[in-house]
């Protein structure tokens, strides 16, 4: 009986509790672990999750381990094979080093057996070059911000920069000369390769040199990262290994004695550097990155379904025994793309057909080769002119039989007849021929050239040579380097950017106290917002080169002053010339930091650069400047001063900066937003719409100034005794003014009252003369109408009278 759980019960419980209850399933993977589903509710208990580093060699089946370790080996052989051409020209150009003086016995004894060093001396001063390129005293690292430059990201990518390089220098104290060797056998054999991880038992990052030999691809890679297949060729001591073995890094299984017997590649390689060896006793590891589709860790889709894709492994066989030491995955835990990691960095000196560049053996092993002929038969030559050998009869004999003679030494000689020169002949041997010393100048002179080694004679040039014409010279002698240089800038910052997410992720979040010199400065947010790059120029080889560069940009900078930033251009001057304290002689406006406003003042005394900030309190400091500079002391002790109108015009250049940041911040006030960086590069239609607001908001900051300006003024005057009696003769006249004002508007009210009567009888009198002649008219008509009337009825009269007297005459006829 359980009286209380060990752990909380999962989400969804209780409502499983109510109602029916379904279905109760448990299913005992092994003793400690087990499943019980209750529904669509899964417990698991016991047990635990897989880890993600852990070695998966130990949990696989032995026979699929063997047959992945099979495969693996035969692929190997076969890439070794496909290589085999190009190996052997590297081993045969290993002779032409010189590095094991040769004793030979062709054509006779003692015969030269130097080798020209021209080879060598290309290689040796490439390495010089590009290591003084590439890791300057200071470090090997400068960074780059990622996106909108800010302060807090200035800040940030000193921090960084700081932090790698005292890490790369102080830290990884195998980093330089690794880097070094890995110049070395750049040049030698034109290939390369960098290891980069993280070392846990020196508990750091660390970043070891991979020659060329070592590092196996299959036949059509075209680089490291998109190859299928990259073999890591390891040597182990036996203590060595025991030790990743105890540590659980390599399975712990027995391997026997060494068994790693040199192959003829590998013994030719000893016996060209000056070793006799047929077998290695240390263990021969192959540590191999591939791609494989391992049986219970496929691949699945969203559905869970295996989707057949290969997954990127580790593995680890150690050859002699073929005998698998490890398996693990090779992608991140967070990433669902499941991106192959990468360890490795591939630095070329000059690509070639396929995955191996060519290098300085490649390039100028043929003419090293034919010097090296060449100056073998002049210096036998002058042996044999200095020494020569020739016949004498068998009668003659010498004291001191065939031993030369000494210089002044006089020996007995016994001829037997005639003179001793009948006896002796000398064979005709010639001095060294001049043919052949020409022809060795000119092929060495090629192979310089080619090899881009050359020395520029800037002796024989005129020193009123243009700086152009230089530069030219330089650049069309030094282009292979600088291609070369390009590639190696290219290729170290890769190294950079692995080491730098190594260090990033073993980086504290943050700090809760300052760190002490000597401790990391950096936290681990500073590294997602700047980038990492070789402080390198890729696009000049050597400092020659870039000095003439500036010097170029500097007399350019002469012709037109006030376009150039001349502080910043001698700045990367000294910093190429790699001048120390390069920030204390020339300092920049970055350089500096905010400062309140009496230091400025200072500064300004000093005669040092004033730079305003957008954070600052402008308002304060513009009254503190203005002040200083009406200060009497502080004039008086300018005007004795030579610089006092340079000083001067400083502070007002720093005043008028000032000013134009709280311009800016009156228009965000007035706007409600935060403008754009003024370094940021805007959008042609973001920038019209934004100065149409701040048209706008312009325009009510001049009303809302002008109105300010106007109330100071007024306050300022009312302070003023003599204004104020002005003020008070300007109140009596303007009542006086107001009183006859008043007495004109009297007057003109009265005006106004008689022309408003007067209009008013006006106004009547016309309406009495419109009405009398509205009468007039009305008795006219009325008596025309009655005279009509009295018309009609006189000729109604006078008809009705003709009408009797009518009927009167016709009675009287009648009767």
């Amino acid at each position: 009986m359980i009286d209380k759980s060990l752990y909380e019960a999962p989400e969804g419980l209780e409502s499983l509790t109510a109602g029916d209850e379904p279905d109760i399933e448990i299913e005992v993977v092994d003793p400690e672990e087990m499943s019980i589903k209750i529904g669509d509710l899964e417990i698991k208990m016991g047990g635990e999750d897989d880890d993600f580093d852990e070695n998966l060699a130990e949990v696989l089946d032995g026979d699929v381990i063997q047959g992945i370790v099979s495969d693996l080996l035969e692929d190997y052989e076969d890439d070794v094979s496909s290589r085999k051409d190009w190996m052997q020209t590297y081993v045969d150009g290993l002779e032409l080093l010189g590095m094991k003086i040769e004793e030979r016995a062709e054509p006779w004894v003692g015969a030269c057996g130097v080798y020209h060093p021209l080879l060598s001396e290309a290689l040796v001063k490439f390495q010089a070059e590009v290591m003084m390129s590439t890791f300057p005293a200071a470090g090997p690292v400068k960074t780059q911000i990622i996106g909108k430059e800010t302060q807090e990201k200035k800040d940030a990518a000193t921090r960084v920069q700081d932090d790698m390089n005292y890490e790369l220098t102080d830290v990884m104290t195998e980093f330089r000369p690794e880097h070094e060797r890995m110049l070395w056998g750049l040049g030698l054999s034109g290939n390369a390769f960098k290891k980069v991880y993280f070392d846990p038992s020196l508990d750091r990052q660390t970043s070891i040199f991979v020659p060329a030999e070592d590092i196996v691809v299959p036949y059509g890679a075209s680089d490291i990262e998109t190859s299928p297949r990259v073999t890591h060729v390891m040597r182990k001591t036996e203590n060595d290994l025991r030790k990743l073995q105890v540590a659980g890094f390599y399975m712990d299984i027995e391997l026997g004695d060494p068994q790693n017997n040199l192959d003829d590649i590998e013994k030719k390689i000893a016996e060209k550097m000056g070793f006799r060896a047929t077998s290695d006793d240390r263990y021969k590891i192959l540590e191999m990155n591939v791609n494989l589709d391992l049986e219970g860790y496929e691949h699945e889709d969203e559905d869970g379904e295996p989707t057949g894709i290969a997954l990127p492994y580790v593995v680890t066989i150690e050859k002699g025994s073929q005998k698998c030491l490890a398996i693990r995955r090779n992608w991140r835990p967070e990433d669902k793309k499941y991106q192959k990691r990468q360890h490795y960095v591939h630095y070329g000196y000059v690509p070639g057909f396929g995955f191996y560049c060519f290098g300085l053996i490649h390039l100028v092993g043929a003419f090293a080769k034919s010097g090296t002929s060449i100056l073998r038969q002049l210096v036998d030559a002058g042996t044999l002119s200095n020494l020569p050998g020739g016949f004498k009869t068998r009668g003659l004999r010498t004291k001191g039989d065939d031993t030369p003679i000494g210089p002044g030494e006089w020996r007995d000689v016994d001829v037997p007849s005639g003179a001793i020169k009948d006896n002796i002949m000398a064979l005709p041997y010639k001095e060294p021929s001049q043919v052949l010393a020409q022809l060795l100048d000119k092929i060495v002179e090629e192979g310089r050239r080619f090899a881009s080694a050359a020395d520029v004679q800037v002796a024989d040039m005129s020193a009123n040579s243009p700086v152009g014409t230089t530069l030219a010279i330089l650049e069309r002698s030094l282009k292979v380097m600088t291609a070369v240089q390009a590639r190696i800038h290219y290729s170290f910052k890769q190294e950079l950017g692995l080491l730098r997410d190594i260090i990033r992720d073993y980086t504290p979040d943050e700090y809760d106290y300052q760190p002490e010199e000597g401790e990391k400065s950096a936290k681990k947010s500073d590294y997602d917002l700047v980038d990492v790059i070789p402080v390198s120029d890729p696009n000049a080889a050597t400092m020659a080169q870039k000095i003439v560069q500036y010097q170029a940009v500097i007399q350019l900078s002469q012709q037109a002053p006030d376009i150039y930033d001349l502080p910043q251009l001698h700045r990367q001057m000294l910093d190429v010339l790699g001048i120390k304290n390069a920030s204390k002689l020339v300092p920049l406006e970055d350089d500096e930091k905010p400062k309140d406003p009496v230091t400025e003042n200072m500064n300004m005394l000093k005669d040092k650069p004033l730079k305003a900030f957008m954070t600052q309190d402008h308002d304060a400091h513009i009254m503190v400047h203005q002040s200083f500079l009406q200060d009497p002391n502080i004039a008086q002790t300018l005007a004795q001063n030579p610089k006092a109108n340079q000083m001067m015009a400083a502070m007002q250049a720093h005043i008028a900066e000032h000013l134009g940041f709280h311009y800016r911040q009156e228009i965000e006030k007035q706007m409600g937003v935060t403008l754009p960086s003024p370094e940021d590069d805007l959008p042609p239609e973001m920038e019209a719409e934004l100065s149409k607001l701040i048209a706008q908001a312009s325009k009510q900051l001049l009303e809302e100034n002008k109105s300010e300006a106007q109330q100071k003024k007024s306050q300022e005057l009312a302070q003023d005794p003599l204004i104020q009696m002005q003020q008070k003769d300007l109140q009596l006249k303007e009542q006086e003014v107001q009183t006859k004002a008043q007495k004109v508007q009297i007057d003109a009210q009265a005006k106004q009252q008689s022309l408003a009567n007067e209009s008013t009888r006006i106004a009547n009198q016309k309406e009495i003369d419109m009405a009398r002649i509205q009468a007039d008219l009305q008795k006219n008509q009325q008596r025309e109408s009655n005279q009509q009337t009295m018309e009609r009825l006189r000729i109604g009269v006078d008809a009705a009278k003709t009408a009797a007297q009518l009927a009167a005459q016709n009675r009287k006829g009648n009767q």
